[in-house]
């Protein structure tokens, strides 16, 4: 997820791990409203994890997701490309849904989804990942907050593989 302003991030930790997520990864697009640094990252990371922690706990869940931060985009699309199946969320694309990408794809062992800021990815940025080999998709025609992209597409991921039955 791009970084997001206010407590969003924290949002989605906390539900993202009881939803299953193995990994989180903050990172910087264009249109991101916030930019910590350094320095107020090593204060959030340590927060966040303990968000993850606690949501680990209350869901039951015996594994905790590893919480980080990417220092660009490229580094972001990098990571996200060494998942079996790798997908940008953007509102513009309209060829390739989500769920027939998914569906292309359905007994992969892992998965990562970006998803972008408050005001979506530029479209450079969709290029460049789409260069690196990700699949642009569409949630539908809906456009939802930085905050609930990330979380349909996790639960899209889970019904396709079954984990909801």
């Amino acid at each position: 997820m791009a970084f997001s302003k206010g407590d969003k991030l924290e949002h989605v930790i906390q539900k993202a791990t009881e939803l299953g997520a193995y990994q989180i990864v903050a990172f910087p697009s264009g249109r991101c409203v916030s930019r910590p640094d350094g320095k107020s990252l090593d204060k959030k990371i340590p927060r966040w994890q303990k968000i993850a922690l606690s949501a680990a706990e209350q869901s039951s869940r015996g594994r905790i997701p590893h919480i980080s931060t990417c220092d660009s985009l490229e580094e972001a699309i990098k990571l996200a490309r060494g998942s079996e199946f790798s997908a940008l969320l953007y509102e513009n694309e309209n060829k390739l849904s989500f769920s027939a990408a998914i569906a292309q794809h359905p007994h992969g062992k892992s998965a990562s989804i970006m998803t972008g800021p408050e005001g979506g990815f530029d479209p450079e940025e969709v290029a460049l990942a789409e260069r690196a080999g990700m699949k642009i998709c569409t949630i539908g025609p809906r456009i939802l907050r930085c905050e609930t992209a990330p979380l349909c597409a996790l639960t899209a991921i889970m019904f396709a593989r079954g984990e909801l039955d």
